[in-house]
């Protein structure tokens, strides 16, 4: 359990509105690719937490060629 927690240490988790603003869309929007499971999330009580990580991820590999 101990390496586990020290693996999440450094992990710093945004709320959905703090992701919507990032990605400069709605909320609702974040919840939709959160329960597509286009974006990780982890569930705390009520509301959810995405890995920051996760939607620099999301964003790198969501850019498309338009030339």
């Amino acid at each position: 359990m101990t390496s586990m927690a020290g693996e999440f240490a450094d992990v710093r988790f945004l709320t959905v509105a703090e992701v919507a603003t990032i990605m400069r869309v709605s909320k609702m929007t974040v919840y939709r690719l959160v329960h597509a499971g286009e974006l990780p999330a982890v569930r705390v009580g009520r509301s959810f937490r995405v890995p920051e990580s996760a939607v620099h991820d999301y964003l790198r590999h969501s850019f498309v060629d338009t030339a």
